[in-house]
């Protein structure tokens, strides 16, 4: 990486047009080169391009990969008398250059322009190593001096510039660079003479590390991430753009080394990866809300408080009816803009797309998905949809409100321990069929006798049926069942009173949204589309609508925006999805249930996280299957992980051994003592507690190939069981692997764990 040169660096004033270039003045004698250097030949600095970046406050020159320097400077050379108009795409298509006005801005993103700058020289930074580029003018006087230096072969050239800066040429390989010292000491006074030289170095390296080869402009899959709470990303406050640039560069480090063969024959391409950010769009000027949280926020501990109010307080806004509608519309619109975006600038792109997102980010996402409609089941008669993926009609909008959000009721068993069923009463038709359930089918004729049928029954109280002649034990269940019955029944009833408020209700509401529709006709696409609720109304007077699950408080009623785009897959980091599902008031998830839009479902998380929950046991909670340990990338487990699968099974061969040697001396003992006794009472005793210790045996035997294959047993079945259709019959919960570290204290590396995906 390269530095910023600092302030007192800055090269001299460029003169008037009407002024030619002031060449710097040689100072000193002119010194013959050594015989040595007479057989080099003056050969045309190699230029290479950087681009100044902000990293940690400070500006650091970073080069452009091989790939890109090589067109700009192509492009520059070939367009060099009107460059104006001439916009080229680097980093894969992320950024773009302005090559007239030497500008690097982003393609998808917001973020400040950064300066270009083709760069020949360059000169060592005082505080650390990296070399710093002059600027084009200045390295081109540099240049022209250079050329003189070899042509002539005089060296030992000292070059004094208009701005006090001293350079002097040894040789080819030894250029320092001397500027005057203009720093005061602690009395206020200038010290005279110069500071230590710096090195100065033309071109750049062949064989530099730093500088990347290039990415392929071919892409094989496009992959959306979506950041968690707060405005960073990790525990070295960088953004979601900087986090991501890391994820991508990952991957690319992973096809050169796993893929490389595949890469070479060009079966696979790279992967693209581009970040979604919505915090911005809650916090700061665009709602408001953080005014009016800090009106209200203690004056004490203030770190600590504006880190509460920047980070977790977003999980409350997304529990919010209003902010919730704010954060969804954000993910779903932005989602849509990218990949418009992209498709216009890739329009040969014929790879999948698919979605991530860390921690409240994959909430987010799973809400989204959860919501959206499968057009290939539906076919093509569904309302039209406008590019953002908004309903234009507001009537089918609220329509599709109350539908896409009761979407996943047809799949969740709520966690009351009695389901819903409409003909709850006519599980048993019959007075018949009622007492064979009861097995006091015997006491027919009795009921017969009284003529008493089945409604008649569920009117009987304690006293009929003793006065009736029935036992106590059938007394006992009959009257429980009439019970149970009652109590059913009612249930029923109150259910339907329920349901028919909520009908009558949202009848009311889509009356209303007809009627506003009906009185703005004239109001444009950008004004609805900035509606917070799907009635249209207003922040100020917003009306809480919450979706029930039969029991408890569930997910907050939205309105979904339609993603452009089918996700293959959704992967979730860190997720809470499983907790916040139970909050709302899912106890199972249905085995048949899937994500109506996307395939593929993975729940990835490090063992540690205290954010990540697991979502298998929700599916099949009778089955206890582990989740699946995630390779590591050099194809093995991490050693301590290995020494602790090594350690208990060499805990089981112990045992065993043990076993298998006590029953050989007991051998040895009952022959001995059968070879020196004539006792038949004795004989029978030894026999007797022979076989109490061969039953002992084998009992610990077969424990012990239990414990010794359990581990072995449960992976298997664990990669063949299928988990419902969420993840199409695949297994969804993956772990990572902890460091070894990280195995001595949990407690210590859990808020590490939950950024580490990053």
């Amino acid at each position: 990486m390269y530095q910023t040169p600092p302030g007192s660096l800055s090269p001299p004033p460029l003169p008037s047009p009407s002024q030619p270039l002031q060449a710097p003045r040689p100072a000193g004698p002119l010194v013959q080169a050594s015989p040595v250097l007479l057989q080099n030949q003056y050969e045309p600095v190699q230029p290479h391009w950087f681009y100044c970046k902000e990293v940690e406050y400070k500006q650091i020159w970073m080069p452009f990969s091989i790939l890109d320097s090589v067109t700009l400077e192509e492009v520059y050379n070939s367009v060099q008398p009107d460059p104006e108009s001439v916009v080229l795409s680097t980093d894969g298509g992320r950024y773009d250059v302005y090559l007239y006005d030497r500008l690097r801005k982003a393609v998808y993103w917001e973020e400040e322009p950064s300066e270009v700058r083709r760069c020949t020289w360059f000169y060592k930074g005082d505080k650390d190593s990296r070399f710093i580029p002059y600027t084009e003018d200045f390295s081109e006087k540099l240049e022209a001096e250079y050329k003189k230096a070899v042509t002539a072969n005089q060296w030992h050239r000292r070059l004094e510039f208009p701005n006090g800066e001293t350079i002097v040429m040894h040789n080819p390989k030894v250029i320092v660079q001397f500027q005057p010292s203009a720093v005061p000491d602690e009395w206020g006074t200038t010290q005279d003479g110069q500071t230590r030289p710096r090195v100065v170095k033309r071109g750049i390296d062949d064989d530099h590390d730093e500088i990347p080869d290039g990415e392929m402009s071919q892409i094989d899959h496009l992959v959306f991430m979506v950041h968690g709470i707060g405005p960073v990303c990790d525990l070295r406050f960088r953004s979601i753009v900087e986090c991501v640039d890391d994820f991508r560069t990952v991957s690319l480090k992973l096809l050169q080394t796993h893929f490389k063969k595949s890469l070479e024959e060009l079966k696979v391409s790279r992967v693209e990866f581009l970040p979604v950010h919505w915090h911005s769009s809650l916090h700061g000027d665009a709602t408001g809300v953080d005014r009016n949280i800090k009106k209200i926020t203690l004056p004490s501990i203030g770190r600590l408080r504006h880190f509460t109010n920047e980070t977790l307080l977003d999980i409350l806004f997304y529990n919010s009816p209003t902010y919730c509608q704010t954060i969804v519309d954000k993910v779903g619109l932005e989602m849509n803009r990218l990949h418009a975006l992209f498709m216009s600038r890739n329009p040969d792109f014929k790879g999948g797309v698919s979605v991530a997102g860390h921690s409240l980010g994959a909430l987010i996402l799973f809400d989204i998905l959860s919501n959206q409609k499968d057009l290939t089941s539906s076919g093509n008669s569904g309302p039209p949809t406008a590019a953002n993926g908004l309903v234009n009609d507001v009537v089918v909008r609220d329509k599709q409100v109350t539908e896409d959000t009761n979407s996943l009721a047809p799949m969740i068993t709520p966690s009351s321990e009695e389901p819903c069923d409409p003909d709850v009463e006519d599980e048993v038709p019959t007075l018949q069929k009622a007492l064979e359930m009861l097995s006091v089918s015997e006491y027919i004729d009795t009921f017969e006798k009284e003529k008493i049928d089945m409604e008649s029954l569920l009117m009987c109280t304690v006293d009929d049926l003793k006065e009736m002649g029935i036992p106590l034990g059938p007394r006992k269940k009959i009257a429980n069942f009439v019970k149970d019955r009652a109590a059913k029944q009612e249930k029923k009833k109150s259910l339907a009173e329920k349901k028919a408020v909520q009908t009558q209700e949202a009848a009311q509401k889509a009356k209303e949204a007809v009627t506003s529709v009906a009185t703005s006709e004239s109001d444009s696409l950008h004004e609805r589309s900035k509606r917070k609720l799907p009635v249209g109304a207003l922040v100020s007077s917003v009306n809480v609508d919450y979706e029930y699950f039969e029991v408890g408080t569930g997910q907050v009623s939205v309105a979904y925006s339609v993603l452009d785009f089918e996700p293959e897959n959704f992967f979730a980091l860190g997720s809470p999805i499983g907790v916040f599902l139970s909050v709302r008031g899912v106890e199972n998830i249905d085995e048949n249930y899937r994500l109506p839009t996307c395939k593929g479902f993975f729940n990835i998380y490090h063992p540690l996280d205290p954010v990540a929950y697991r979502l298998e046991p929700m599916i099949i909670p009778d089955l206890d299957i582990k989740p699946v340990l995630i390779p590591h990338h050099k194809g093995r487990k991490r050693l301590h992980l290995e020494l602790k699968d090594s350690l208990s099974r060499m805990g089981s061969d112990l045992k065993q051994g043990f076993i298998s040697s006590l029953k050989s001396a007991w051998q040895t003992l009952n022959e001995f003592a059968r070879a020196h006794t004539s006792s038949t009472q004795l004989q029978a005793e030894l026999e007797k507690v022979a076989n109490q210790i061969k039953e002992e045996e084998e009992k610990q035997v077969v424990e012990a190939e239990k414990i010794a294959e359990s581990p072995d047993l449960s992976k298997e079945e664990g990669c063949l069981v299928k988990v419902g259709m969420l993840n199409g019959g695949r297994r969804i919960d993956y772990v990572l692997q902890e460091k070894p570290i990280e195995s001595f204290n949990e407690y210590l590396f859990a808020l590490q764990s939950h950024l580490c995906y990053w």
